[in-house]
């Protein structure tokens, strides 16, 4: 086995500073693979190097290619397809490279293209001819998609732990505040009032249903597409079912064609990560909102918060903000893929280079976003008085005054709304609210009404009264809590 240095050839195949072309390496110097084998005789044109070449950012597959390459290799030594000596040999030479990536020791090199044939290249610089056993009986179309595979699997694992620490932050919040009154709005406009607990409590279960696709995802896509080849298969006695055992999968996927050229399981994991990023800029906004002089509903610390260069008194919630936008990113990663794939025909395609930079960023993007989301959740100072004041406002218990009249007095709803509709304006026209209304005045434009009428006023009555199955009243929180802790922690 070779051990001269991986730099004695970093600059293998490479195109000149200001050439026109770029030739690919050369199998009989050196034992380097042979991109394009013996059908070509020219070299590349500088450009067509440049676009052709996706190891800038697919080198992120390398551990994935890895594993991949170890589970294959295994297999053809079992099948008998490559000497035992040989396997050991690449086996070795596979987790030196890996050991190499790592430490930061790797020389990628852009004239090998891409992560696979960079490390096929650099194996065969370790372990000479053997080296080239590795790809017997697979093609890059099988190889790619199965890194890709292993890839998205890790992301998505990764996106639902951290979703759960944010259930577990507004959970704990939700229990702090099952209690704690605010406005809830429709149209942005004060509706009723509800309880800030069950308010956060809301998106627990957007998060859920999140962790939902997630698992859907991570279900529909674990199946291995390893041994399909370049589309038709091989004539090599390879075992599948070994491949997607070592790897995780569930089973190998059952047609070849479909899956090489499947890339269902990308557009699915940006379009779950596009939903949770939907629900994601909706807290956001809140919290802009919320943080505002005119809300006053929460302070968000020094930690998430920036200056103004010219105002000094500016406390700016720049992270939720940025949270808001960078939804944009990931919307833009899905209407991407879904473009590439929208006209190609079976099998593959090299449009499907294109898949891998929006799936990388949108799962970059996702993280960092629900990780700071978590933060402002954890950082945030709750103004409960400013909640309270602010639930009090705009006739906020004008549905419970219907309500009563509907239990209490034997009114249809529609002709309680239409008497409180009144009571609204009259109380309007006299600048007060429902409560300032005396009782004679209300009993003007409706007879039925009482004095136990004017109990249901209060916010906290409101509240408290909202009993029913996935209602707002405190003690129902704390119930939900507990569950949502048990169902999602």
């Amino acid at each position: 086995m070779s051990t001269k240095p991986h730099h004695a050839k970093a600059a293998r195949g490479s195109a000149a500073p200001g050439s026109s072309a770029a030739s690919g390496p050369n199998p009989e110097a050196g034992g380097a693979p042979a991109l394009r084998g013996g059908r070509f005789t020219g070299g590349l044109d500088a450009l067509m190097a440049e676009i052709n070449a996706s190891i800038g950012f697919d080198r992120r597959l390398y551990a994935q290619d890895i594993a991949a390459s170890k589970a294959h290799c295994a297999m053809l030594a079992r099948q008998g397809i490559i000497s035992g000596e040989d396997g050991d040999a690449i086996l070795e030479g596979l987790d030196k490279i890996l050991r190499e990536i790592e430490s930061g020791a790797f020389a990628f090199e852009t004239a090998l293209e891409d992560i696979h044939m960079n490390i096929e290249a650099r194996l065969t610089d370790l372990i000479g001819e053997a080296g080239g056993k590795l790809h017997t009986a697979r093609s890059r179309n099988d190889q790619v998609v199965t890194d890709l595979k292993l890839w998205v699997r890790d992301a998505l694992d990764t996106l639902d732990g951290e979703i759960k620490e944010l259930q577990a932050a507004l959970i704990d919040a939700a229990e702090r505040h099952a209690g704690t009154v605010m406005p809830g709005f429709t149209h942005l406009q004060c509706a009723q009032p509800v309880t800030f607990g069950h308010h956060l409590l809301a998106y627990v279960e957007m998060a859920g249903r999140d962790r939902g696709r997630i698992i859907d995802c991570r279900t529909r896509l674990n199946e291995s597409p390893l041994g399909a080849a370049a589309l038709g298969g091989t004539s090599f006695a390879i075992d599948r079912d070994d491949t997607a055992k070592a790897l995780g999968f569930d089973r190998p996927a059952a047609n070849s064609i479909d899956a090489v050229s499947d890339r269902d399981f990308v557009i699915e994991f940006l379009g779950l990560a596009a939903i949770a990023a939907v629900h994601l800029s909706r807290l956001a906004e809140e919290f802009v909102l919320w943080s505002s002089a005119q809300f006053g509903f929460v302070t968000l610390s020094d930690a998430f918060t920036t200056g103004s260069s010219i105002m000094p008194q500016k406390r700016n919630p720049d992270a939720a903000e940025l949270v808001r936008a960078k939804t944009g990113r990931i919307f833009g990663a899905l209407i991407a893929v879904l473009t590439v794939m929208k006209g190609l025909p079976l099998a593959y395609g090299k449009d499907m280079q294109e898949d891998k930079e929006p799936v990388f960023d949108a799962a970059d993007t996702l993280s960092l976003c629900i990780r700071a989301i978590t933060g402002m959740v954890k950082d945030m100072e709750v103004h409960e008085d400013a909640m309270g004041a602010a639930a009090a406002k705009d006739f906020a218990t004008a549905t419970d005054l219907a309500d009563w009249l509907v239990r209490e007095a034997g009114l249809s709803f529609r002709k309680a709304h239409g008497a409180v509709g009144r009571l609204v304006k009259l109380a309007e026209d006299k600048g007060v609210d429902l409560a300032g209304l005396g009782l004679d005045e209300m009993r003007d434009i409706e007879p039925k009404i009482d004095q136990r009428a004017l109990e249901v006023l209060t916010v906290e009555r409101a509240v408290e009264s909202r009993t029913s199955f996935g209602g707002t009243a405190p003690d129902n929180v704390r119930r939900a809590a507990k569950e949502a802790r048990g169902r999602f922690l």
